[in-house]
């Protein structure tokens, strides 16, 4: 049976056997963690290929009691279709007292174990499929109210860019964040984005904006005033691409409904007010069809750097001049 991730509070506490498939690791361990919250017995970890090479060990934990545990619970990382015959076989010995949580990463429609676990209704099948940014800032947004920190919405879309689709990196973050917090009564925003790695990246989002708003000579200062290194170039090419596509969704909505300010103001994640004029900018310097041929041209270059590592100062700086300084019809 196929449920969603918020649907896990409906499961009956007589179920035994879960499967977790996806690429959110950091959303299958939250639904991990809520399993066992709701569950008693000691937790046991396994990987598919430790039960393939100690298969009898497998069984014998499974199958034997103990005066000292009254159930087990089971979980098996990195699991495949290769596990499916043994899962097969445990589920028509009908056990009991015993919980089996299978890790999955990301499984097929053919895929005969999540095939299974689709179609009977005492299976489970939870599906985790990548966050995206909306998601993201919400939880940050959140985490941030509770502990009652001050943060720009502009910082926050900064810690989102850096999780790369993952609640998982974000928690880490966030928990870093907490656990510094703990000595502290206030936290500046500098002091956050330092303590997660990303007061560099105010330089490098400030030099992109600038870049898509065409502002040749803020670009050039920036340039100048910082010595960026072959690591940085990565960096600062993936936040070309992150706001570019961002100009992309907003240019779109823009040209439909012809309404800058509320384009602006609809848009998700928000747009913090400090961005909303260079925003507007950007906006009437770009067209959708100009943004697409950007970012393909952002990913070419990307590519070109990794291929020629000792030369991608030159090749990013020289490619941020070019589209920030050039006439737009270029």
């Amino acid at each position: 049976m196929i449920l969603k991730t918020f649907e896990l509070s409906k499961i009956k506490d007589e179920t035994i056997f879960y499967l977790l498939y996806g690429k959110n690791d950091g959303l299958k361990s939250e639904c991990i963690d809520e399993i066992i919250n709701k569950s008693i017995g000691k937790v046991y970890n396994y990987d598919e290929k430790q039960i393939k090479d100690e298969i009898e060990t497998f069984y014998e934990n499974i199958l034997s009691g103990s005066l000292f545990e009254d159930s087990k619970i089971i979980i098996i990382n990195r699991a495949t279709d290769k596990i499916y015959e043994i899962i097969q076989d445990l589920i028509d010995r009908n056990i009991h007292n015993i919980k089996i949580i299978i890790n999955a990463g990301l499984l097929e429609t053919r895929s005969k174990i999540r095939s299974l676990f689709e179609k009977q209704k005492d299976l489970i099948c939870i599906p985790t499929y990548q966050d995206n940014n909306d998601t993201l800032s919400k939880l940050a947004t959140i985490f941030f109210r509770d502990e009652k920190i001050s943060i720009s919405q502009q910082n926050i879309n900064l810690i989102i860019e850096k999780c790369n689709g993952d609640r998982g990196f974000l928690r880490n973050e966030l928990d870093k964040i907490k656990n510094y917090k703990r000595s502290k009564k206030k936290l500046s925003s500098k002091e956050i984005l330092k303590l997660i790695n990303l007061s560099e990246n105010f330089e490098f989002s400030e030099l992109i904006d600038n870049c898509l708003a065409k502002n040749k000579n803020k670009i050039i200062n920036i340039l100048n005033q910082n010595n960026f290194n072959t690591e940085d170039c990565i960096i600062i090419l993936r936040t070309f691409l992150s706001k570019a596509k961002r100009i992309l969704k907003l240019a779109i909505q823009f040209e439909k409904n012809k309404d800058i300010n509320k384009t602006i103001n609809s848009a998700k994640p928000p747009i913090f007010w400090k961005e909303k004029n260079i925003v507007k900018i950007q906006l009437n310097k770009w067209k959708p069809e100009k943004i697409r041929k950007l970012i393909n041209s952002i990913n070419n270059i990307e590519l070109e750097t990794k291929k020629n590592f000792n030369n991608s100062i030159l090749i990013t700086t020289n490619f941020i001049l070019e589209k920030g300084c050039s006439d737009i019809n270029n």
